[in-house]
Order: structure tokens, then sequence, then C-alpha cells
């Protein structure tokens, strides 16, 4: 119903001012994807900042559920190494090219989103996150991200995570949109977000 002042009923005044839209993406036919997307509701630009670094660091626990779970780093090594060192964040040099956090809390998750904001890095998420995978963190130091998509059948699920465009990639035999959004849901609420599948 509703009010005089809205006669027509106008969808976006009434919605969270930010929105997290969850799909299924088409990465090929040996692929399976969920593409999360956090967006400012009315401009649909990506959310930026302190409040889209608070969103993430709410919702990666929340997907990860009860398992095990681990930040992969490729590039600006140097930067990563010294905040997590001054941070006490503590983190594994895995390869040539990769550094590894190992579950970091939430408030690691915090500081973690809100710092390399502006860089790509993945998760893995799984019981098989819980020891070293030299095959894996070997490929992320050649080829970056692209290693998970031969890997992520071994783990729950692996994600690209490009939080400066809002974005963010499932890799998951296991995970589909309507899984992901029950997990993120309750950690969500406090944030305003609402929840869409876009068609």
């Amino acid at each position: 119903m509703s009010s005089p002042g809205n006669a027509l009923g106008s969808g976006a005044l009434d919605l969270p001012p930010f929105s997290l839209d969850v799909e299924v993406l088409n990465l090929g036919a040996d692929v399976k994807a969920v593409g999360l997307e956090l967006l400012e509701t009315e401009s649909r630009e990506p959310v930026r900042g302190t409040k889209a670094a608070q969103i993430w660091s709410a919702a990666f626990p929340a997907l990860a559920g009860e398992e095990f779970y681990v930040l992969d780093f490729f590039s600006h090594l140097d930067r990563v190494r010294d905040f997590c060192s001054t941070h006490e964040i503590p983190f594994r040099e895995a390869a040539e090219r990769c550094l590894v956090i190992p579950k970091p809390t939430q408030e690691q998750l915090l500081d973690i989103f809100t710092r390399f904001e502006s860089e790509t890095f993945g998760m893995r998420v799984g019981p098989a996150a819980e020891t070293p995978d030299p095959a894996v963190e070997g490929e992320l130091s050649k080829r970056g991200l692209d290693a998970y998509q031969s890997a992520y059948t071994h783990y729950t699920f692996c994600a690209v995570c490009e939080p400066e465009d809002g974005w963010i990639t499932l890799l998951s035999e296991t995970l589909w949109p309507s899984e992901v959004i029950r997990r993120v849901r309750p950690a969500l609420q406090p944030f305003d977000v609402h929840i869409a599948r876009p068609n």
C-alpha cells in the first residue's frame, strides 16, 4: 500500500542505501561461479571506502561459516608484509610471489579491506585450506588468481576479490546464489543492505 506522497510506488526510494546483487555467472561450461556485486542502490555505483570494508568484512566470515579460510595475496607483497607485521596479523610466505593470511578475524578483515581496497586478492575456504597447498600457491605466484580455475573444486569455494569494483566472484561446486544469500543475510542486517538476485 502506497502512502499519499508516493502514489507511484517508487521502489528505489523505499529500498536500503546499499544493494548486494547475487547471481550465477557464466564463465564457461566447466566453471561454476556466483557473482556478488555491492552497489549503492540509487546510483548503481560500487560501494567503496569504510562502509564497503565494513560490509565485506562481515560477509566473508558468514560465507565461510565454521570452515577454515585463508586470504591469498600475489602482488605488492612488500606492502602486505609490512601491513601485517605492523598490525600483528599472522601470515606465511607461501611461494615466491604468494603471501597467505590464515583465518583473519573480522576486525583484521576490516583493516585488510580498508587498506587493500584497490588490490585484487583471493580467498580459499574449506578443509583443504587448513594446510599449505604448494601446487595452488605456486600457481598463484605465477598466474595470479587464474590459479583458482583449476583448483576451486578442492575447496568449498575460492573467491576472487576486487573490492574497488564492488565485486567478488565465488568459484564453487556447492554454493549457489540461494545458499550465498542464506549465509550472508544475518551478517549484513546491521548495514541496511538489500540482497537481490537480478534477472
